[in-house]
């Protein structure tokens, strides 16, 4: 497959701390083949995930933010191989994952687990909640049998439901206990990794609240590494440790969660920023307008991808694809504003 994107635009890989690093992913891509090619016709495809790579450690916490559409819950699934990798590498605990035959990857499983968007449609309405949690539970034999019931209730009761709920059936619960049941269900596995899919966006500020505050305390207890995916940037700026922030399938910047905050480098990250209301009735908001649509991503625009919409956009923007620098210790940009002094005469223009 040719995917059209020079060598030299594949340059980022975050430096490893020594021994702590559990999830190293390296330049992941995921293309989808688009249905309707005619005969004698190039194939096309839907670049999901475009060169992506980022690290998790040990019981910390990489958030994931852009629109909708960028490529974030894509990206997710096919770091635990729920989408075929077509591009790069995932190295979970060393382990290659995708060169793991089914059984393989079977095995290492129970480690990586993910917590779906809609706490509605991901619960079975004809398992009872202890069911939910158990099936898997008893699959991987977590525990031996004898102990089995009383482990899913020791899980319920880490996750904050009662005994009571383990006869009953999803329909019987709100937004905010189906998630708990949701992270009830793939932390029983006691994994390693956790990537939360938008966790929170369908409940309300105070379960919102709850919720977060059982991730951090459960993170805290197993040591768990999560991959945090949301469009809050409040939420994210508070459980996260490093940020990642994707356009149009590609990481655009990445760096420790202040950093990214404190000091957004590049201009897609500044507008994404600006619309974060603050609790302030005397701050005037300067709000960056992004005018355009977003590209398509079976054709995404020469160059920089976000050229099209960028206000700071410079003539090398619509010809060359940025690399990934290290602008500062541990926070990378993908934009040629910070290409270098070298680079200064042929970005005029």
């Amino acid at each position: 497959m040719n995917n059209n994107q020079p060598e030299s635009a594949v340059a980022f890989t975050p430096a490893a701390e020594t021994g702590d690093v559990l999830l190293q992913v390296n330049h992941l891509k995921k293309y989808f083949p688009v249905s309707g090619n005619l005969p004698g016709k190039k194939k096309q495809y839907v670049r999901a995930v475009d060169d992506v790579s980022l690290q998790v450690r040990v019981g910390r916490t990489v958030g994931i933010v852009g629109e909708s559409g960028c490529g974030k819950t894509t990206m997710g699934r096919t770091i635990l191989r729920l989408h075929s990798i077509t591009g790069g590498e995932v190295l979970f605990d060393g382990i290659d994952i995708g060169k793991l035959t089914p059984r393989e990857l079977r095995k290492i499983r129970p480690q990586m687990q993910m917590i779906f968007q809609d706490p509605y449609s991901s619960l079975s309405p004809r398992m009872t909640v202890g069911e939910i949690i158990g099936e898997a539970v008893r699959e991987h034999k977590i525990v031996p049998l004898t102990q089995y019931k009383d482990y899913i209730f020791e899980v319920m009761e880490k996750c904050g439901l009662q005994p009571q709920y383990f006869e009953r059936y999803p329909h019987e619960f709100s937004g905010g206990q189906r998630q708990r049941i949701c992270i009830a269900r793939a932390l029983a596995l006691k994994p390693k990794l956790v990537i939360c899919d938008e966790p929170v966006s369908a409940l309300d500020v105070s379960i919102q609240a709850q919720i977060i505050n059982l991730l951090k305390s459960l993170q805290e207890r197993g040591k768990i590494a999560y991959i945090f995916i949301s469009h809050d940037l409040s939420v994210v700026e508070h459980i996260s440790d490093e940020v990642g922030v994707m356009y149009l399938g590609s990481m655009v910047e990445y760096g420790k969660t202040e950093d990214i905050f404190d000091n957004p480098l590049h201009p897609y990250t500044e507008a994404l920023f600006s619309a974060v209301p603050v609790p302030d009735p005397d701050y005037k908001m300067n709000r960056i307008i992004l005018e355009g649509d977003i590209p398509s991503p079976v054709n995404p625009p020469s160059g920089c991808k976000f050229h099209t919409r960028c206000r700071k956009c410079m003539k090398i923007c619509k010809s060359e694809v940025p690399l990934f620098r290290e602008c500062k210790p541990g926070h990378w940009v993908a934009c040629h504003l910070y290409d270098g002094d070298e680079d200064a005469e042929k970005n005029e223009g």
